[in-house]
């Protein structure tokens, strides 16, 4: 009978046992994308200042970036 007691309990640590991992997981990928999401920021506002710095270094006074009308 004990037995029987100790499986069925062993179960239900497992079940909420696999809940805990699949939490962390996500939470796991959840930063992970934002990471990513911050590295691909800071990339392209580093791109765009070394850009300026060269236009600006190079001796030249009209540096902006001109958007299309759209």
């Amino acid at each position: 009978m004990m037995r029987a007691m100790a499986k069925g309990t062993e179960a239900a640590m497992s079940e909420s046992e696999d809940g805990g991992n699949r939490r962390g997981a996500l939470i796991g990928l959840l930063v992970a994308v934002v990471m990513l999401a911050v590295g691909l920021w800071l990339a392209h506002d580093l791109t765009a200042a070394s850009k300026m710095q060269d236009c600006l270094m190079s001796g030249r006074t009209n540096c902006n970036v001109i958007e299309p009308a759209r």
